[in-house]
Parts: structure tokens; C-alpha cells; sequence
């Protein structure tokens, strides 16, 4: 289980997690990863070690909730008209961010926290939550689609899997060909 606590809007809390998230994104930027240690993320934040500490347990922890507020999405898919346009432009942006060297670290690093917490999970969510404003779409449209798993299967799994282990190939055209795939069949890509 996660250690965070749950953040007021506005609260101490939220500022505590501000200031430590900062902190993380300027020092990473300044003296590289590698070197990052709480002492010194505190010191910056201008917090205490135990605070840090007690909120997120050690840095693996705190380098993954900073990357999962990371990528979260700033803003709904683009909504071009058809559920292929929509998930095709959808697929490239995700793969264009995410498969840059900074994009992959913060996949890493989201996937390295606590191994019963919920950073990996809240990932997926945003993916899944993107996918299903596009799919919500479609069906105001009359368009027949497929449900979001697939979706997740037929193009974010493959590309996180690319992202991740074999990253040569990865281009807008291979993102366009698995949105294709995985509207092929439900009436969306004709």
C-alpha cells in the first residue's frame, strides 16, 4: 500500500509535495540523477529529511510519484472527427513523448515504486481515461468501436513494450498501423 496521504488542494500537504516535486525536476536537471539523494532534495525543497521520508518512504518511491504526476495528461485527445483520426493522432503524440530518453525514465521510474502501491495502476488509468474520451466519441458518432481494453492491447501495450525494450522503429507510421489494427474490423477505420 502506498504511503502518501491523501493531498488537500491548497493544504501543507500539497505544498510539502510541490516544493519536493520541484526540487526533483530542478536537481535532475542540475546534477543528474545519479546524485540525487533525500538530504539534498530536502534541502531544496526546504523541508526536512523525515518529511520526505514519511511521505514517500525513500527516494524510489518519490522519483515514481514525481513521474507519474509527470504523465498525467494535460488535456482531452484531440477530437478530429472519427475514432481512427482521433486514435491515430492520439498514438502518435503518446509515442513521441514517451519514447524520448526523458519520456522512458519517467515510464521507469513510475514502474519502480512501491511494488504494492498504485503508481504503475494510475499510469494505466490516464492511458485508459484517454482512450475512453475517444471511444465516448465514436459512440456519440454511431461509430462502432472496439472497448478499451483492446485498445490498450492493440496500441499501448505494444508501444510501451517498444518504448521500453526496443526502441529503433519506433515512428509515427508504426503508431498510425497499430491504431489501425485496432479499429480494423469495428467499422471506425472505413
Amino acid at each position: 500500500m502506498s504511503r502518501k496521504p491523501m493531498v488537500r488542494p491548497g493544504g501543507r500537504s500539497a505544498r510539502v509535495q510541490q516544493a519536493v516535486h520541484t526540487a526533483v525536476r530542478e536537481l535532475q536537471a542540475e546534477v543528474g540523477r545519479a546524485e540525487l539523494t533525500i538530504p539534498l532534495l530536502a534541502a531544496r525543497a526546504g523541508v526536512t529529511p523525515s518529511t520526505i521520508y514519511r511521505r514517500w518512504g525513500d527516494l524510489q518511491e518519490l522519483l515514481s510519484d514525481v513521474a507519474v504526476e509527470h504523465l498525467r495528461p494535460d488535456t482531452l485527445p484531440e477530437d478530429r472527427g472519427r475514432l481512427l483520426d482521433d486514435l491515430q493522432s492520439w498514438a502518435e503524440q503518446f509515442l513521441e513523448e514517451m519514447a524520448t530518453p526523458a519520456g522512458r525514465a519517467y515510464i521507469r521510474d513510475a514502474l519502480l515504486g512501491v511494488p504494492d502501491g498504485d503508481n504503475a495502476g494510475q499510469c494505466s488509468d490516464y492511458a485508459a481515461g484517454q482512450i475512453g474520451t475517444m471511444l465516448a466519441r465514436a459512440a456519440e458518432r454511431g461509430e462502432d468501436a472496439p472497448d478499451a481494453e483492446t485498445v490498450l492491447d492493440r496500441v499501448v501495450a505494444p508501444m510501451m513494450y517498444r518504448i521500453l525494450f526496443r526502441p529503433d522503429g519506433l515512428t509515427p507510421a508504426y503508431a498510425r498501423r497499430l491504431a489501425q489494427e485496432a479499429v480494423e474490423g469495428f467499422g471506425a477505420a472505413r
